[in-house]
């Protein structure tokens, strides 16, 4: 299994060291205009990754049976911060979102640590009702309950890209932890239903959709953006215009340096970069899995599932805004975009990923996560 640590790892430190580089580059004439610093948001980023390592650390070394006891705990102090991220004068509210909560200099986004924790409660509940995971209420209703808690609040902000993340991601462990297809077909399928209804209320959402289906016709409002992406791997090729020479990144794209990175690596680097990072993404899901599938019990199994496909999954949302394959969303590239706390959480869910690896050749254990030694004791 250390082949399959090693490998994680390498990924995620070329990711994150890709990272840095290309926020040097992209960031510098914001950071130049808006703080008076080309390197501001290099520097900011830096002492993050000081506080992703460290954690990612402690998460390497705390036994991930530990998250199971704090899923409960973990989800109500998440609740808690989503709430007064939504509450008018407590949460910070940027472009019409209210996202943010800070706390002294420190600015955090509870959704992010949202993703975690709405993966240990659902890991949590499907290995201990694994038995009656078939049935409607205690494989559909209650998990569902719990993460229709988390939806909403992050819905509400609003943020529908990461609302839909972690309601896939969701979806996906109730199936894997035993829910049945039908209930989760049904569910789904009224969850997309409101979904798509709430995005034709909201008149910026259906701006971007209408963009996204007839960009040419927006290409000055709604798709400048997305068309200034495309421009980007267009202008790049197949080589690159050279690290630190993107023409794009001098306002045509505003997000450069956040949520459209990836165009910028386009751009200055080429398409073998771009691909490079794309199968770097890949590895890490192919080195999750098997992380996932070696796991010595079910909570194991299903937390280690749930935070691969999460990782991947937004890197597949992410990649494919920017290349123009899906609407825009507000979805950080993890280890790459600028964001603290994006940077932290993924970290820390690497972390717990290698930590469930070093313990797949423990003791087996059964489905309700007692050993066999003890289990034969008790016989």
């Amino acid at each position: 299994m250390w082949k399959t640590t090693s490998l994680l790892t390498g990924c995620v430190l070329i990711l994150v060291t890709l990272g840095v580089v290309m926020l040097a580059s992209t960031s510098s004439v914001h950071g130049a205009s808006a703080h008076g610093d080309s390197l501001y948001f290099v520097k900011r980023q830096c002492v993050w990754l000081v506080v992703a390592i460290l954690a990612s650390f402690v998460a390497i070394r705390l036994d991930y049976h530990y998250w199971r006891d704090l899923a409960i705990p973990l989800a109500v102090f998440t609740l808690a911060l989503l709430v007064m991220a939504v509450l008018p004068g407590v949460g910070i509210s940027i472009k019409g979102s209210s996202r943010w909560l800070r706390f002294g200099p420190v600015r955090f986004q509870p959704s992010e640590l949202a993703k975690l924790s709405s993966v240990v409660l659902l890991a949590w509940w499907m290995a201990k009702n694994q038995r009656h995971a078939e049935k409607l209420t205690n494989g559909l209703l209650l998990p569902l309950a719990g993460l229709g808690l988390f939806l909403g609040l992050i819905f509400v902000e609003p943020d529908f890209g990461t609302t839909l993340l972690i309601g896939v991601v969701g979806m996906l462990i109730m199936l894997i932890g035993g829910t049945r297809i039908s209930y989760l077909v049904i569910a789904g399928a009224l969850g997309l239903t409101g979904f798509t209804l709430a995005i034709m209320q909201n008149a910026e959402r259906m701006r971007r959709i209408i963009a996204f289906l007839n960009p040419e016709k927006y290409a000055k409002d709604e798709a400048f953006q997305l068309l200034n992406a495309i421009y980007a791997f267009v202008i790049g090729g197949g080589r690159g215009v050279g690290l630190g020479q993107s023409l794009q990144k001098r306002f045509y794209l505003p997000e450069a340096h956040t949520d459209f990175i990836f165009a910028i690596i386009g751009e200055e680097l080429g398409i073998t970069a771009s691909m490079g990072v794309i199968v770097l993404f890949l590895l890490i899901f192919l080195a999750g899995m098997h992380i996932a599938l070696k796991a010595p019990d079910i909570f194991g199994r299903l937390l280690g599932f749930g935070i691969t496909v999460l990782i991947a999954l937004q890197a597949v949302i992410n990649i494919g805004v920017v290349t123009g394959c899906l609407p825009t969303k507000g979805l950080p590239l993890p280890f790459i975009s600028f964001g603290g706390s994006s940077l932290v959480m993924s970290c820390v869910m690497v972390g717990i990923l290698i930590n469930v690896a070093r313990q797949s050749s423990g003791d087996l254990i059964d489905d309700d996560n007692r050993t066999i030694k003890d289990r034969a004791r008790r016989i």
